[in-house]
């Protein structure tokens, strides 16, 4: 089998960030050199608004802005210019970071369900991310897929609590100066439960928009989780008992009803996913196996920008870099990563933290 390489990081803060910034080194520079959203956001630097969004950071994840200052070290960059890389999507609608995402709670009166995710991204990172097995020091620690230079947590990730989180980029037009997306997403994989995490996402003041997509080991539901500055919706994948086991398909904007009215950006190549979700998911049930999914999520339609990107003139300049497959169980995930079509990555992730609610 293929492999996507997993490097195991442990430590404190500052020694978690250093080994990630070592793990970017050999590439950060030469992506960020042709990143149009670096060239865009240096305008930035400096701005009240950014460090009015260093100040909450550092008020409520402190952990988080130590691993980044250390990651920058590491890299040889400013802190404050990595911490302003890592709050792209608060400053910019066009933040090179995409993704489809399908969930299932299980039928039948199972325990768990599955999330399965495309993490769309910048093409010139094709085969150049990575997977991180992080332990930090006193927290459950977790595997999460890594973006070099990007705080772990915004792609995909397991942690050992049992929790999966599959994030989907929003495009939100009123920010705030709150906690950072890519931080928060962070910190739900510190949680040790799954009404742990879905209150953090609920009460955290937000600056801007993510879509999270959460179930655990041990837990029935699957939450789908709009989290924005104006408001946090939160939303079971299974909705009604006559959806329990059938398909839920999220691409990158907002479609919870609580958020009609929100501003937001909806790419032509979000609207033709969603839509194209919404012609595909009804047609296959209760069924949520591997193959389905991956089906699925390597979709190609003719009419209209596809599920599955490899165009290198995508419109948003993003390319499908991974898929994801997180089954939860009682007592942990298992977990799977597939690239261009390849089982690349195969783990049962034990829940060796924490205590979820049966």
């Amino acid at each position: 089998m293929p492999q996507l390489n997993c490097f195991t990081i442990a430590g404190d803060s500052a020694q978690i960030g250093r080994a990630l910034g070592e793990l970017a080194k050999p590439v950060f520079d030469a992506y960020m050199q042709q990143s149009a959203a670096w060239a865009r956001l240096r305008q930035w630097r400096g701005t009240p608004f950014v460090g009015a969004l260093r100040k909450v950071a550092s008020e409520r994840y402190p952990a988080y802005v130590a691993e980044l200052d250390a990651m920058a070290a590491a890299l040889g960059w400013p802190g404050d210019d990595l911490f302003l890389w890592n709050c792209r999507g608060e400053l910019t609608h066009r933040a090179p970071d995409g993704c489809t995402t399908l969930a299932a709670e299980r039928s039948m009166g199972g325990t768990g369900g599955v999330i399965a995710h495309n993490e769309d991204g910048d093409p010139h990172l094709r085969d150049k991310c990575m997977l991180v097995d992080v332990r930090p020091t006193g927290r459950p620690g977790f595997v999460s897929f890594y973006y070099p230079g990007s705080l772990p947590g915004h792609t995909f990730a397991v942690n050992r609590a049992g929790i999966a989180q599959a994030i989907n980029n929003l495009r939100i037009v009123h920010t705030a100066p709150g906690v950072p997306r890519m931080i928060l997403a962070r910190a739900v994989l510190d949680a040790v439960s799954l009404d742990e995490a879905v209150a953090m996402l609920r009460d955290a003041p937000r600056a801007s928009g993510f879509h999270h997509t959460i179930g655990c080991a041990g837990e029935a539901h699957i939450f789908s989780i709009e989290a924005t500055p104006r408001r946090c919706s939160i939303e079971r994948v299974g909705g009604q008992n006559t959806n329990v086991g059938r398909l839920f398909g999220h691409a990158n904007h907002l479609v919870h009803r609580e958020h009609e009215l929100e501003l937001q950006v909806v790419t032509d190549s979000s609207r033709d996913r969603q839509g194209r979700l919404a012609e595909l998911l009804p047609q296959l049930g209760a069924r949520s196996d591997n193959e389905t999914l991956l089906r699925v999520l390597r979709d190609r339609a003719q009419a209209g920008l596809p599920i599955y990107r490899d165009d290198p003139r995508d419109p948003d300049d993003e390319n499908t870099l991974a898929t994801a497959l997180m089954r939860t169980d009682r007592d942990g995930v298992a977990f799977e990563v597939h690239q261009h079509g390849v089982l690349v990555f195969e783990q049962f992730i034990s829940r060796t933290a924490g205590v979820a609610a049966g």
